[in-house]
């Protein structure tokens, strides 16, 4: 994708986009987890709607709650089905509601970003701390994620699902839905310094795994039509966070052929949804 073209029109996608954020994240009526995104797309023409689901929810508690989404936003819109771009753990929500809720008819194509679909052996190693502390710590984030507003927060739940030996079982329960076309992203942090935010999560999972956006490196992400790892323009590369341009501003002012403004990559990757027919 080239990331330093200007357009002013572009090829609107023939149903509706749903983002579906990650773990820890939540969107509000007036205020979503994706930052300039979602605005820059409707100012182009696309048609724009959010998953609502919790922030530390269950896979399967997601999965439900993106479900009765989808379909109101179908009754909205008297479309068919929609196009799904969900990041990190929306992924996985997002392919359960459509194998196991009976979904498949009702989504046109999954694109995740940095989804964890194999799981991180990073997190299979943290979780040898003893059980106690790790549910005390969960137990901790439940409570906060609940004055966020989340209805059934789950954390301890959900790490043990980025389990790889999970992940795996997961998977193979979870079969792709035919009529579905799937898709999947990686991203990578030049290095530690990129984010302030994710510096040590960074240098831990390089260690562990190699190169990475601040949580997941490439291998742990590719799902389907793997479309390959991206970078940013400038030095600092583009985080777990930078994905869903949690900063509000632009990655880089240098150009080049990397990322240089995220949502600059989300309206390529909606013009090749319409580019396919979706």
């Amino acid at each position: 994708m080239e990331q330093i073209k200007e357009k002013t029109d572009y090829k609107i996608t023939k149903y509706p986009l749903f983002f579906v954020h990650g773990m820890g994240l939540r969107d509000y009526r007036h205020i979503n987890s994706w930052g300039r995104i979602p605005k820059t797309l409707r100012e182009k023409g696309y048609t724009v709607f959010h998953g609502m689901q919790d922030g530390n929810g269950s896979i399967e508690d997601n999965a439900a709650v993106l479900k009765e989404s989808i379909l109101s936003a179908i009754g909205e819109t008297g479309c068919e089905k929609v196009n799904i771009i969900a990041h990190s753990k929306g992924g996985l929500d997002s392919r359960y509601m459509i194998t196991h809720l009976d979904m498949a008819d009702r989504v046109a194509s999954l694109t995740t970003v940095a989804t964890p679909h194999h799981g991180s052996r990073t997190v299979d190693r943290l979780l040898r701390f003893p059980a106690p502390l790790v549910k005390f710590g969960c137990a901790v984030t439940d409570l906060f994620m609940r004055l966020l507003g989340d209805k059934k927060p789950r954390t301890y739940t959900v790490i043990q699902h980025f389990k790889t030996d999970v992940m795996k079982e997961f998977n193979a329960k979870t079969p792709d839905a035919p009529q579905v076309y799937y898709r999947s992203y990686a991203f990578i942090m030049k290095r530690w310094s990129s984010d302030i935010l994710l510096w040590l999560p960074h240098l831990v999972v390089g260690r562990i795994e190699g190169e990475n956006d601040g949580l997941l490196p490439p291998d742990a992400v590719k799902w389907g039509d793997y479309m390959g790892s991206y970078t940013g323009s400038g030095r600092r590369g583009v985080s777990h966070f930078d994905e869903v341009d949690l900063r509000r501003r632009r990655l880089s002012s240098k150009p080049g052929s990397g990322i240089s403004d995220i949502p600059q990559f989300y309206l390529d990757l909606a013009e090749s949804l319409a580019d396919q027919g979706f």
